[in-house]
């Protein structure tokens, strides 16, 4: 019955780095199986190290950038 609650606290781990990675590199998916497969503590470890995702707003007028050179 121990372990149950090991394997539970593990899984709930790995699901709060997911949770905290969502706006991250690798997102939600990416950090949740990283935690899984090496351990919470390293997926958080990846986590702080990535970089975040940086949204680009789209160009005025419809105008990609190719079309602006």
């Amino acid at each position: 019955m121990g372990h149950f609650y090991i394997m539970l606290i593990y899984l709930a781990m790995s699901l709060l780095v997911a949770m905290m990675g969502e706006d991250r590199k690798f997102g939600f998916w990416g950090y949740f199986f990283a935690s899984l497969l090496l351990s919470p503590l390293l997926g958080f470890l990846l986590m702080i190290a990535s970089d975040p995702v940086v949204d680009t707003p789209p160009a005025k007028g419809g105008e990609t950038t190719a079309e602006k050179a």
